[in-house]
């Protein structure tokens, strides 16, 4: 029991800590948990939300990134701009075989 309430505590306290970050790692989390059923089941809902999910993420830290520069800027920068690539092409992807 107490294992669960270290995790608690600590999504607790990030999400006081650093909101935009937190908001961006349940997006991310979430856009796992979609692109994971959508591979699983062939519904293109899944999928679409799983994408939309990491375009939002991706340019949310890529703002965060341009207005406030954590140390590991270049780093972060780049993990963004290529999940955005890699979504926007899993979109260009999907309308294609509309």
């Amino acid at each position: 029991m107490r294992i669960w309430s270290f995790w608690f505590n600590s999504f607790v306290l990030s999400s006081q800590y650093n909101p935009p970050r937190f908001v961006e790692l349940l997006m991310l989390l979430l856009a796992i948990a979609m692109l994971a059923i959508a591979s699983i089941l062939p519904d293109i809902p899944y999928l679409i939300l799983g994408l939309s999910l990491v375009v939002g993420a991706s340019i949310s830290i890529l703002v965060r990134e341009a207005i406030a520069p954590s140390p590991q800027t270049r780093i972060t920068q780049l993990t963004a701009s290529l999940l955005l690539i890699i979504s926007l092409y899993g979109f260009a992807d999907l309308m294609y075989t509309l």
